[in-house]
């Protein structure tokens, strides 16, 4: 059973007017676990698909309402059709945490190297790099993404537990 932990980046919050920058997959099952971040040119339907490939349940934090309409509006590519969504969002709803994920770790005290990163900071961050070349602002972009979805696990446990 392998469980998907999915965060994107984007460069704006319109479906209609903004793209993915980034999108973060990190693969946990008992044995094993890995990240699969598609950048840039990279994020396709295809490549999508196979990262998620032999997934049971994708993970997200605000994901019914952002990340996958987003990605269906993106790549005409609707996860529901094919893997459970488990928004864990509602989950921190039900135990009265409210707020973005990142007030909700730090409610919880999950912590974050990446200290005043947020969603404004990451699209700044990717028009560093396309704009100028900045590859400091797209590895800081990457961590970020990557502390996302390993925080996703963590907060799955903590609120499971």
């Amino acid at each position: 059973m392998i469980d998907a932990y999915l965060d994107i980046e984007t460069t704006g919050l319109s479906r209609l007017y903004a793209d993915i920058t980034v999108i973060g997959v990190y693969l946990v099952n008992d044995s094993d676990s890995r990240l699969v971040q598609l950048v840039g040119e990279q994020v396709t339907e295809d490549n999508l698909l196979e990262a998620v490939e032999g997934v049971d349940t994708i993970f997200t934090y605000n994901g019914s309402r952002f990340d996958l309409p987003f990605i269906r509006a993106s790549l005409d590519v609707d996860l529901t059709d094919s893997y459970h969504h488990h928004d864990l969002m509602y989950d921190c709803w039900r135990c009265n945490l409210r707020g973005g994920f990142k007030a909700v770790e730090r409610q919880l005290g999950i912590q974050r190297q990446l200290q005043g990163v947020d969603g404004l900071e990451a699209v700044m961050l990717w028009q560093r790099y396309k704009n100028y070349g900045d590859r400091t602002a797209l590895a800081t972009l990457l961590e970020y993404n990557k502390e996302d979805v390993v925080n996703l696990k963590v907060l799955r446990e903590i609120i499971s537990a």
